[in-house]
């Protein structure tokens, strides 16, 4: 049975890594180097991490040597670079063709913390609003409102699912990765939120 998700959690900061110089793989944009630098550390193999694995952003030459070997390989390079001192705090990235990714950026400002949604198309695919400030970090709840707000994550799913059909399980496979380097329940948050849309959307069905 599904534990239940703490929706107030908030952490007490986004901005410890980078003053203490730790790197958080969510340093990284790209969605396929991010995944091998995890596998990496996971394995305790992290030495084996390069310079073009763990940088923030890739060159335009090595990011076209990437696209090269496979499209997927371009998820998560597109996504604007980060401002000085700012932190990606979530992610979601999905099975397109492209491996397209979607964050939200933070960081701190005179006395509040400014936040920004972001995506590889220049904000193309953002259909609410994409900015936000706080005194404190927010909690989980409010950062999944927030994000979902400004990208609609389930308005993607009736777009690729809109026929029947589709088993839970290739619905559920469509979201690669949900994470945060600071919310530890994000991932299970989001699938909460995919279970809920594929239960209504089967009572819609069976109407």
């Amino acid at each position: 049975m599904r534990h239940s998700i703490d929706l107030t959690y908030r952490p007490h900061s986004y901005f410890w890594a980078e003053e203490l110089g730790v790197h958080l793989s969510s340093h990284i944009k790209g969605a396929e180097r991010k995944a091998v630098y995890e596998t990496l550390i996971a394995s305790g193999r992290a030495d084996e991490a390069d310079e073009i694995l763990t940088s923030h952003a890739l060159s335009e030459e090595d990011r076209a040597a990437f696209g090269r070997l496979h499209p997927s390989f371009m998820g998560g390079e597109y996504l604007p670079n980060r401002q000085s001192q700012e932190v990606e705090i979530a992610r979601i990235t999905i099975a397109s063709t492209t491996r397209d990714v979607t964050c939200v950026y933070a960081r701190q400002g005179a006395g509040r913390i400014h936040y920004r949604v972001v995506d590889e198309y220049g904000g193309d695919t953002l259909t609410g609003k994409s900015t936000c400030t706080s005194m404190k970090p927010l909690s989980l709840g409010q950062l999944t409102n927030f994000f979902l707000g400004a990208w609609d994550l389930l308005n993607v799913l009736g777009f690729n699912f809109e026929h029947p059909g589709y088993s839970e399980r290739e619905i559920k496979a469509f979201v690669l990765d949900a994470s945060s380097s600071y919310y530890a329940e994000f991932g299970q948050l989001i699938d909460a939120r995919i279970d809920r849309w594929i239960r209504s959307r089967k009572r819609q069905q069976l109407a």
